[in-house]
């Protein structure tokens, strides 16, 4: 006998979540931690990282009120190797300068953690992001607060004995900063376009190529942050020669040999040139092999974007050389690195 399900009570359908509120969340993240990487960056050619000599995550949320507050915080500075060696001579008017710069990159670091935590709970208490996505965005928060920590350490490498930061430690946490933003954007472009669900297999050699070029660039802003902490920018100042050379007398001049990679002016700045010169190799050429496939919109905006973000990123940073690391244009080079780097993430992703 024949049956029908005609009259059976259909199955609620469950309703895909719209995460795109999410998404333009961790988009506006992302603008806060470019924010804190430019004014790190403009943080540290103003010599104002070592003005505040404690970390105090809440109550270093206000800062000095009133004269007697002002002398205090000044007081402290007095105290440390770089008042002592560098700036004996300092006013107070002359510390209330650089304290403001560490001071507003501190507060934005601060801002940066609230902006990402109390909507990712009330996403999470409204069911928005759980499962993969809600792990993914608690890493990222615990990566938060590790940055935050990993600042202090870096600061505390020049309140000691010398007074400049660990190029190390320096390194380390811009780093890391570009790894936090990284990995929203990276999850905000998810939610925006999702996967298909069969990649091409015409476009495995250009994803392959993407992903190389975005590690590149990865290696890239290392060796800047290592130019930035031993200020080798300030060597050297002619292109495309290193004073007459292609290959500077001085590179191997420190021993242990594998020293000259970290500590030599003339090594570290070598090699952040000659990795800006293959990316303006590589770049073009991976625009060129783009233009041998059919992309969508998408994937062919990202290509044209990472060719005209290297190409003014690049003049950017001979610029800053020629000119002797003026300080606007210092900042506007840390600021092209960083959207160099978002490009170029943008291009991988769409190439999925």
């Amino acid at each position: 006998m024949l049956t029908t399900t005609l009259d059976a009570p259909a199955r609620p359908v469950s309703k895909p979540r719209n995460l795109r509120p999410v998404a333009i969340w961790l988009l506006i993240c992302c603008a806060l931690v470019f924010a804190i990487v430019v004014v790190g960056g403009i943080t540290r050619l103003t010599r104002s990282g070592l003005s505040i000599v404690e970390w105090q995550p809440i109550a270093g949320v206000v800062p000095p009120l009133n004269a007697a507050d002002w002398q205090e915080a000044f007081a402290k500075y007095q105290q440390t190797p770089e008042y002592a060696l560098v700036n004996h001579a300092m006013t107070l008017d002359e510390f209330k300068r650089i304290f403001w710069w560490e001071f507003i990159h501190r507060l934005l670091g601060r801002v940066g953690g609230a902006v990402f935590l109390l909507p990712f709970l009330w996403f999470a208490l409204r069911g928005r992001i759980a499962g993969a996505l809600g792990a993914r965005l608690a890493t990222i928060f615990v990566l938060g607060g590790l940055q935050g920590a990993l600042g202090w350490y870096m600061v505390k490498s020049g309140l000691v004995d010398n007074p400049r930061v660990s190029q190390y430690r320096l390194t380390a946490h811009l780093g890391l900063a570009f790894l936090i933003f990284a990995a929203m954007l990276w999850t905000a472009l998810d939610l925006l376009r999702p996967a298909a669900r069969n990649e091409v297999p015409a476009l495995a050699g250009l994803r392959q190529a993407s992903t190389a070029l975005l590690l590149l660039i990865f290696v890239m802003v290392l060796s800047g942050g290592l130019v930035a902490g031993i200020q080798a920018g300030y060597a050297y100042n002619t292109f495309p020669l290193m004073h007459g050379n292609v290959l500077p007398p001085e590179i191997l001049m420190l021993s242990p040999w594998y020293l000259n990679f970290f500590d030599n002016m003339a090594t570290v700045q070598f090699d952040h040139r000659l990795i800006a010169w293959t990316l303006a190799i590589a770049v073009p050429w991976f625009w060129i092999l783009s233009r041998r496939h059919r992309l969508s919109a998408h994937a062919r905006t990202s290509t044209n974007l990472l060719l005209g973000m290297l190409a003014l990123q690049i003049s950017l940073g001979i610029s800053t050389l020629l000119l002797v690391v003026p300080i606007p244009l210092a900042a506007a080079h840390q600021a092209g690195a960083m959207l160099l780097f978002a490009a170029a993430l943008y291009a991988r992703h769409s190439l999925r």
